[in-house]
């Protein structure tokens, strides 16, 4: 099978809005991301963050760059206020090519933001 451009998605949560935090945090979700799916540096395309509006110490892309991603297109925005949302959380929508099926994809939820997505396999 060829490589075709999938989007594989993540998230995790931060007990507090500190830089240091959501440095460590934001680094382990991608290396996650892209170690359980065999994903390489030149396989991305562009990695789409967002956060809840109480993460404001820094920008999750600005994490990613410091884990060496500095040459992949990466943007943040922000999530959807929405009442009883998962609280400090920070959400990974990751475009990549990749000759893995959909369904053999691996989603990665860590911390608090495990209970997001309940459904799928560790």
């Amino acid at each position: 099978m060829a490589a075709v451009l999938r989007a594989l998605r993540g998230a995790t949560t931060v007990d507090e809005d500190t830089e240091e935090q959501v440095t460590v945090r934001v680094q382990a979700l991608v290396a996650e991301m892209l170690g359980r799916n065999g994903v390489g540096h030149d396989d991305l395309v562009s990695i789409l963050f967002t956060a809840t509006e109480d993460v404001t110490s820094m920008f999750p892309a600005t994490a990613a760059r410091g884990a060496g991603l500095g040459d992949v297109p990466l943007i943040c925005a922000r999530e959807l206020s929405v009442r009883g949302g998962t609280p400090r959380c920070i959400r990974v929508m990751m475009h990549l090519y990749t000759e893995t099926s959909r369904a053999e994809l691996h989603h990665v939820y860590l911390e608090g933001a495990r209970s997001l997505r309940d459904d799928l396999p560790e």
